[in-house]
């Protein structure tokens, strides 16, 4: 992260009001809120699992990108500078999970974190963080446009194992015009610890999607005519990775309602 680059004071403020309405019941998806600040996607696991968990991160970066982790009994990030925030409130929504079964999902973790002390948590880049790059390069972001959810997918691309951890690749969907997608991969490129490059261009059916219009997580994408489909790595991927390994308790965001940070995207950019 490169520490001098610094969001402007509206920004900050920005931010700040985001969280205070999210904590206060704000409950959409965060796509194109508090515009060029990062975003971050969230897994909570026990200490006896957060080992293998941090293992697990470092061996797939480019889906498990982690930008800060927080230890058990603590709810403060560095990744923001407002002493209020709390990430067991400032998440839109959340999902909990129980031997690799999400069982409810909330809006306010704060009491379930309380029967679970002993949670480490994990900060994991989200593509999100790009988008206003995009947007500026005059790239449309067709689910900003449209109010909805980020299309996310579970591939078929395995991801490398560690401990007791173990799953596939989610993948976030933007259509992208031909002539664009060249330039979209360029940008996205300078931006690894937000996923970086796409890891896939063109069709879905070779990440193992049978249908674009039914994503695992996320709503139904609006694809127009000349456009490509370009998949990117997602932060949604530690929550395969419970389903699959049956963590025996973990707290995660719910996809697409992220926690929005004071570090400004343009950070991240190499």
């Amino acid at each position: 992260m490169n520490t001098s680059i610094l969001a402007p004071p509206e920004s900050l403020l920005e931010a700040q009001k985001v969280r205070l309405a999210i904590r206060e019941g704000y409950d959409r998806p965060t796509a194109g809120m508090a515009n060029g600040l990062t975003q971050v996607n969230m897994i909570s696991v026990p200490q006896d699992w957060a080992y293998d968990f941090l293992l697990y991160t470092q061996r797939n970066p480019q889906s498990c990108p982690v930008l800060d982790v927080i230890d058990a009994g603590q709810f403060q990030s560095r990744l923001i500078q407002d002493k209020q925030h709390d990430i067991r409130t400032d998440f839109p929504r959340y999902r909990i999970w129980e031997y690799g079964q999400c069982v409810d999902e909330v809006n306010d973790a704060t009491s379930i974190w309380n029967n679970h002390p002993d949670l480490v948590t994990f900060l994991i880049g989200c593509s999100f963080s790009f988008e206003s790059a995009l947007l500026n390069a005059g790239i449309e972001v067709r689910h900003i446009t449209d109010q909805r959810n980020v299309p996310m997918y579970l591939s078929n691309i395995p991801c490398a194992s560690a401990g007791r951890i173990s799953g596939n690749m989610v993948v976030s969907m933007r259509p992208i015009p031909a002539a664009q997608v060249s330039q979209a991969v360029q940008i996205t490129a300078k931006m690894p610890r937000v996923h970086g490059a796409p890891v896939h261009i063109g069709d879905p059916k070779s990440l193992g999607i049978a249908d674009l219009s039914k994503p695992d997580f996320g709503d139904f994408p609006r694809i127009l005519d000349g456009e490509i489909p370009v998949f990117w790595a997602c932060g949604v991927t530690p929550q395969a990775a419970v389903m699959r390994s049956k963590v025996p308790f973990a707290i995660s965001h719910a996809p697409g309602y992220m926690l929005i940070t004071d570090v400004p995207d343009q950070a991240w950019m190499l």
